[in-house]
C-alpha cells in the first residue's frame, strides 16, 4: 500500500520530465517503423530523418523488366552468330596473316584469269572453259525448245529463208564458221533474237517487222553473234562466281541479309557489267555487218524504232542493256570506222554486181 502511493506521488514528475524531451526539430518517434530493429522512444536519436519506404520487391522487377527489353531490342541472333563468328576468327592471333594469304591466293587467281576481248580490248575475269560454255548452250537450247516447240516456223517460210540469207553472209566474217549453226525463227511477235553458244539463233518473227530489211536484220543478227565471238555467257558465268564470294562474305562478317546482298551487287556489279557486254556486242557487230558488206548506218534506223518501243522502260542503270538512246550515240561515233570496213572488202563493187543481176532477173521476168 504505501509503495503504490509512492508511484503515484511521483507520476506526474515522470510524465512531465519525458515530454520535455519534445523539441521542434525532433522527429516523431513513430514516423517510421523498421521491420528489423524496433528503437524504443528513449533512445531513438533526436536528429535522425525518416527514411523513405521502399519496395524492394517492386523495385526488383521493374529492373528485371528493363533488361528484358534491352535484350529483345538487340538480341538479333543471326547477326550476333556471324559477327560473332568473325569475332573469334580475329581474335586468332594469325589472323592478320590468314587475311593476307588468302588475299594473295584470291589476288593471284584473278590476275591469272584476266584475259582481253580481241576485237574491243577489253580487259575481264574469266574462268569458265570453252567446253563449260557449251555444254551450258545445250542446256539453253534444250530449254528453249521445250518451251517454243510448237511455235517453229518451217524452213520454207519467207521469214526462215530471210535469216538463212543474211546469216550465210554474217558467219565468214565472225571467226566462228566451225559451229554447228541451225536456224529457229519462232512465230510470234515478241520482238527479240537471241544466239545460244554452239550455233543455234532463235529470231522472233516481231522482230523482223522493226528490221524492216535485211541491213536492219543483219544489225540484230550481228550484234547476237557478237555475244558469243566475245564468249560473253562465260564471262556473265564467272562474275556470277565473284558476286556469289561478295554476297557470302558480306553475310558472314557483316550480318547482311542474302537477299538485300544479292540486290546491291546486282546493282553494282552485275548490272554494269552486262550493259558493257551489250555495248561491246554492238561495236562487233557493227564491224561484222559492215565486213560483210551491209550498210552499218541501217543500225542507226533500227535503234531509233528500237527507241520507240522502249517508251516506259525501266531507267538504264536497272536495265541489262543500255537504252537506245546511248546506243544511238555510240553507234554513231563507231560508223566511220565501219565504213572504212565496208570499203575495204570492196563492198561496193559487190553492190554493183547485185543490182546489175537484179536489173537482169527483172528483165527476164518480162
Amino acid at each position: 500500500m504505501f509503495a503504490r502511493r509512492i508511484v503515484l506521488a511521483f507520476r506526474p514528475a515522470f510524465r512531465s520530465t519525458t515530454r520535455s524531451f519534445k523539441t521542434a526539430g525532433r522527429a516523431s518517434p513513430f514516423a517510421y517503423r523498421s521491420p528489423i530493429h524496433q528503437g524504443s522512444r528513449l533512445f531513438t536519436q533526436l536528429d535522425a530523418t525518416p527514411r523513405r519506404r521502399i519496395d524492394w520487391q517492386k523495385t526488383w522487377q521493374r529492373s528485371q523488366q528493363k533488361r528484358g527489353y534491352r535484350r529483345q531490342a538487340f538480341n538479333y541472333q543471326r547477326f550476333n552468330s556471324t559477327s560473332g563468328l568473325f569475332k573469334r576468327w580475329a581474335a586468332r592471333p594469325t589472323f592478320y596473316y590468314e587475311i593476307g594469304g588468302i588475299a594473295v591466293v584470291v589476288g593471284g587467281v584473278y590476275t591469272y584469269n584476266l584475259e582481253t576481248v580481241q576485237v574491243s580490248g577489253r580487259r575481264r575475269f574469266n574462268i569458265v572453259s570453252a567446253e563449260t560454255e557449251a555444254q551450258m548452250g545445250e542446256q539453253m537450247y534444250a530449254q528453249t525448245m521445250q518451251e517454243f516447240q510448237g511455235k517453229i516456223m518451217p524452213p520454207y517460210s519467207k521469214e526462215h529463208r530471210q535469216v538463212q540469207r543474211v546469216l550465210d553472209r554474217l558467219v565468214p566474217h565472225s571467226g566462228l564458221e566451225s559451229e554447228k549453226w541451225e536456224i529457229f525463227v519462232i512465230n510470234d511477235d515478241m520482238k527479240n533474237a537471241f544466239v545460244i553458244p554452239g550455233g543455234k539463233v532463235f529470231v522472233f518473227r516481231g522482230i523482223l517487222d522493226i528490221c524492216q530489211g535485211d541491213d536492219g536484220l543483219a544489225a540484230v543478227l550481228g550484234h547476237e553473234i557478237a555475244h558469243n565471238v566475245a564468249h560473253h555467257a562465260a564471262e556473265r558465268m564467272s562474275q556470277s562466281f565473284v558476286l556469289m564470294g561478295l554476297t557470302t562474305i558480306g553475310y558472314a562478317v557483316l550480318g547482311v541479309d542474302l537477299g538485300i546482298g544479292r540486290m546491291v551487287t546486282q546493282l553494282a556489279f552485275s548490272l554494269p557489267g552486262s550493259r558493257a557486254q551489250e555495248q561491246e556486242a554492238d561495236y562487233i557487230g557493227l564491224l561484222m555487218m559492215a565486213e560483210s558488206c551491209y550498210d552499218p548506218s541501217a543500225a542507226m534506223g533500227l535503234w531509233s524504232r528500237m527507241q520507240e518501243e522502249e517508251k516506259g522502260a525501266p531507267p538504264q542503270f536497272l536495265s541489262t542493256h543500255p537504252s537506245s538512246h546511248n546506243r544511238l550515240e555510240k553507234i554513231r561515233g563507231w560508223l566511220p570506222e565501219a565504213e572504212v570496213k565496208r570499203e575495204s572488202g570492196d563492198c561496193y563493187a559487190m553492190g554493183s554486181y547485185a543490182n546489175d543481176f537484179k536489173r537482169v532477173a527483172d528483165f527476164s521476168r518480162w
